[in-house]
Parts: structure tokens; C-alpha cells; sequence
């Protein structure tokens, strides 16, 4: 069964304060254990913890040519008819334009998450989803083209809202599976902060490694050991905004070294492998924001090649909004349980107050992220960070929403920030995450197989959608191998055909494609 984190636990310490106000009544505060100033350290933690999607958004988005060999702003990626010479001045322009949108966007669904869902998480540009769009879309169609069909996703996914579908699902999973995804999501949102702190690396000889030729190597390892160590030992004394204060203390530490050192980032080659891993921590220009993505789109152009109408091609685009859909639709899923599990906050059944009105919300997102034109916004396990801070109602989304909006006039100090120094808390939360992991009945196969394909996937896949989709498979398979198919949930047998057609669909559309 589905049972709070201890850990999570330990962090309700506090006695519940506040007076029955009226900001009290509509977040339910002192009912959920928490206060004001619980809430705004939460809501900063979790915002410190996503901010680094208004750097690496714009990296992908922004830097990519769409069919025509234009960038997501319009202008030409390059200057020469052979496509060889790129135009760096365009190429700068256009990440700051989908940085802009990108803050702007998380901002306001991160607040209608606070003020409508009234559940402490955040929203923003999915990554994966992004990749999706700008790698396999926008090469195949014009971005505005490609930004319609992600706004057609979110579409669907907010009729299946309305219709009462995703809450089914999310009814359906059976409760180890939702532990077990809340166990994968924390081995994940961990290797996620190695990953972004360098302390694991992709490998010579293996498909990774510790640090730079397994050894730990440069001032930016040092950083996140630093906040770390910091983070774990005002951990264990109880002091409060221990997560706040480790990232905030090794920012701080981070552009002293920084300032002596000028490491710089980490390049694309290789050739700079101890430099900072995203954000280098040094005051950057300021500039005023250019929203102009907003609102460029095109609804129809996709499944119209060439202005004619193609079957193949149209079968094509469906697969390929589908695997968007899929991938949204089930992230979201495991976020929920994971979020609302390490806060305490699911029911007997293992589902989070106000359901319906936070998948309508993240349903939301992907429309509002191809209208901004900065690919699918979905709910953000980086939320975890902010609950493991205290964040318990939607009061602290609202307070990370704030802070993104803030972000669209403020990115140079935003992105002052490195990785380096966020990535401690993503790993510390993978620790208070993992300890549900004894809520499985280990000693069952049909429990434990698919529980264990759930939480190994989602790291090694680098997935969570693929973790999901495992363990929910494996769940359909072994009862219908064990004469159980009727103790299967209908919608089990739905969603694990969608997910074998989700993980072949590669082969589908070279099918299609021959």
C-alpha cells in the first residue's frame, strides 16, 4: 500500500501555525501541517530546483532549424545556401526569445497550478518533450507547424480530462505500481542531479562513469560536494530551509570560484570537461525580454506537406503526437503520486485532493507551451525538492510562480545559479523518495517484478513514461499468465497496449515511412 515517507514524515515536525485567515481557508494551510513561511521556503526551493529549464529550453529549442533551415524565431539559422555557416548573432537572439517565453509560460501555469490544482508543483517546458519537438518535428515541418501539433496534444489530453479518462487511469494503477513509480522517480530525480553536477558522466568505455576518467576533478565537483555535505549535516540538525540555504550558500561559493578561476562552461567537444555544467555563475548583460514567440503557430500546416493532403504522412504525425501525449500524459501520473506521496498528502486510495483540477491544469500545459512556442509544459518532479522543503499546499507554487515570472526581467541573476549548486537537493530528495521502497511486498513476483521494472527503467531509460510503462505491462502480462485476467482492471489492458505500441513506434513509422 501506498504509505507517506518517513522521511517526509520528519519534516512535519512543526506544529501547525496560522490563524483560520482567508488565505489559510482557501490553501488549506494549518490543515495540511504547514505555514506561511513553510510555504515560501518550499515554493523558492522548488523554483531554484526547475530554474534551470530557462537556461537548457533555449539550448534546445532555440538553437534548432526547422525544415527550411529557420530558427524557432523566423530567422535563418545560417548564412550561407549550403547550411555550414551559422549566423551566431540569430542563433543568440532566438535562445533569448524562447528563454523569455519559456519563464513566462512556466509562470503562469506554475500559478494556476497554486491558485486552481492548489498543490505544490511546478510547471514548465518537459524535458524530452522538447527534445521530441525540436529533433524529430520541427526538421520534418516549419516550427510554427510543429508548435501546433503540440498544442493539438494538449488538446486531447484536455478532452481526456473532461472526460473523465485520466482519472480513470490514474484509479486504475494499482497501488505498488504507484509506489514503486514514486521509488523510480526518486532514483531518477537523483541521477538527474549527479548527471547535472558531473559527478556521473557519460563514459570511455561504459555507458557511465564517476567524474571525468573515474576520478572526481574540478572546482565545480568541489561545489556540489560542498552543498552536499551542507545540505546533509542542517539536514540532521533540523534547521530549518536547509535546502534554500545549501543552494543559496553554494551559488555563493560557486561565483567566488568563478570569479577567480573564469572556468567557464563545459563545452560541447569536451574540450573544457571541468567547467561549469549549465549555468556558469557569473553576472551575465542585461537585456530586455523579447516575447515575440508567443502566439506563432500553426494548427494545420503539419498534415498538409507541400499544401497536399498525404495519408502516410498523416498516420505519421499521429504516431508521432501520440508518443507526445503518451509521454505527457504519464509523466504527469508519476509526478502526482510522487510529489503528493512525499508530502503526505494522498488519500486512502492513494490520490492527491483536487484530482480533476490538477490534471486539467497540467492538461493545460501543453497547449500554453505550443501557444508560447516552447514545446509541451508539464508538471515538473523537481517539485519534490520544494515538498522535502516543507511545501505542502499550493501557496508554495504560487510563491515558484512568482519567481518565474520574476525570472523573465531577472535571468542574469536567475541564471547565476549553476547546476552544481541545485543538483545536491535532487539527489537528497532521491533519499527521502527511495524509502517507500520497503511499502512492496518483495516476496511476490507478480507484485515485485513489475515494481522492480518500474523503478530500475525510469533511471537506466533516463524515462519516466518508460518506467511507468514497464511495470504496467509486466503487471497485465503476469496476471493474464497467472489465470488472473480478471482481476485486471479494463483500463490496465488500454493503457498497456498504448505503451507497446508507444515503445515500438519507432518501427511503426519506418513502416509507414517504406
Amino acid at each position: 500500500m501506498v504509505t507517506n515517507s518517513p522521511k517526509a514524515a520528519k519534516l512535519q515536525h512543526e506544529t501547525p501555525r496560522g490563524t483560520a485567515s482567508g488565505l489559510d481557508r482557501f490553501f488549506e494551510i494549518t490543515k495540511r501541517r504547514s505555514s506561511v513561511g513553510q510555504e515560501i521556503r518550499g515554493g523558492l526551493v522548488t523554483f531554484f530546483a526547475m530554474a534551470y529549464i530557462i537556461a537548457l529550453n533555449p539550448l534546445i529549442i532555440g538553437t534548432a532549424a526547422d525544415k527550411d533551415g529557420n530558427l524557432i524565431s523566423g530567422a535563418p539559422m545560417y548564412t550561407d545556401a549550403a547550411r555550414t555557416v551559422v549566423d551566431e548573432a540569430a542563433v543568440g537572439a532566438s535562445i533569448g526569445m524562447v528563454a523569455a517565453a519559456t519563464a513566462l509560460v512556466a509562470g503562469l501555469l506554475t500559478l494556476a497550478m497554486g491558485l486552481i490544482g492548489r498543490f505544490p508543483m511546478g510547471l514548465a517546458a518537459g524535458l524530452g518533450l522538447n527534445a521530441l519537438v525540436a529533433y524529430v518535428l520541427a526538421p520534418q515541418m516549419t516550427w510554427p507547424q510543429a508548435m501546433g501539433l503540440v498544442v493539438w496534444e494538449g488538446i486531447l489530453i484536455f478532452i481526456l480530462v473532461l472526460t473523465g479518462f485520466r482519472t480513470a487511469v490514474f484509479k486504475a494503477i494499482p497501488k505498488t505500481l504507484r509506489t514503486a513509480i514514486s521509488v523510480g522517480i526518486g532514483l531518477f530525480i537523483a541521477f538527474v542531479g549527479l548527471v547535472n553536477a558531473g559527478v556521473v558522466r557519460k563514459g570511455g568505455g561504459t555507458p557511465v562513469e564517476l567524474g571525468v576518467g573515474g576520478t572526481l576533478q574540478g572546482w565545480p565537483i568541489g561545489v556540489f560536494f560542498f552543498g552536499m555535505l551542507l545540505l546533509i549535516g542542517l539536514y540532521v540538525l533540523k534547521v530549518k530551509g536547509a535546502m534554500l540555504i545549501s543552494i543559496v550558500s553554494a551559488t555563493v561559493l560557486g561565483i567566488i570560484i568563478e570569479a577567480v578561476t573564469k572556468l567557464g562552461a563545459q563545452s560541447p567537444d569536451g574540450s573544457n570537461p571541468f567547467g561549469w555544467s549549465l549555468n556558469v555563475p557569473a553576472l551575465q548583460n542585461f537585456t530586455l525580454p523579447d516575447l515575440g514567440l508567443i502566439g506563432r503557430i500553426d494548427m494545420f500546416g503539419a498534415f498538409f506537406p507541400d499544401g497536399q493532403f498525404s495519408v502516410t504522412s498523416f498516420v505519421a504525425l499521429l504516431v508521432l503526437v501520440f508518443s507526445l501525449l503518451l509521454a505527457d500524459f504519464f509523466d504527469t501520473m508519476g509526478t502526482v503520486v510522487a510529489v503528493g506521496s512525499e508530502g503526505g498528502l494522498l488519500d486512502k486510495d492513494g490520490m492527491p485532493p483536487r484530482t480533476t483540477e490538477i490534471l486539467l491544469v497540467d492538461s493545460v500545459g501543453a497547449i500554453a507551451g505550443g501557444l508560447g512556442s516552447v514545446s509541451s509544459n508539464t508538471c515538473y518532479v523537481e517539485s519534490t525538492a520544494g515538498v522535502g522543503e516543507g511545501a505542502r499546499t499550493g501557496l508554495a507554487s504560487v510563491v515558484t510562480g512568482l519567481a518565474f515570472i520574476a525570472a523573465i526581467f531577472l535571468a542574469p541573476l536567475i541564471n547565476m545559479v549553476p547546476s552544481e549548486a541545485a543538483a545536491p537537493v535532487l539527489v537528497f530528495v532521491g533519499f527521502l523518495m527511495i524509502s517507500q521502497v520497503v511499502d512492496v511486498d518483495w516476496t511476490k513476483p507478480e507484485v515485485g517484478i513489475p515494481a522492480f521494472l518500474t523503478i530500475i527503467l525510469m533511471p537506466f531509460a533516463y524515462s519516466i513514461s518508460v518506467g511507468i510503462g514497464a511495470g504496467m505491462v509486466a503487471h497485465v502480462f503476469i496476471k493474464v499468465v497467472k489465470g488472473e485476467a480478471r482481476k485486471v482492471h479494463p483500463l490496465m489492458y488500454v493503457v498497456a497496449a498504448l505503451f507497446v505500441i508507444y515503445f515500438i513506434q519507432g518501427a511503426l513509422i519506418g513502416v509507414l515511412a517504406g
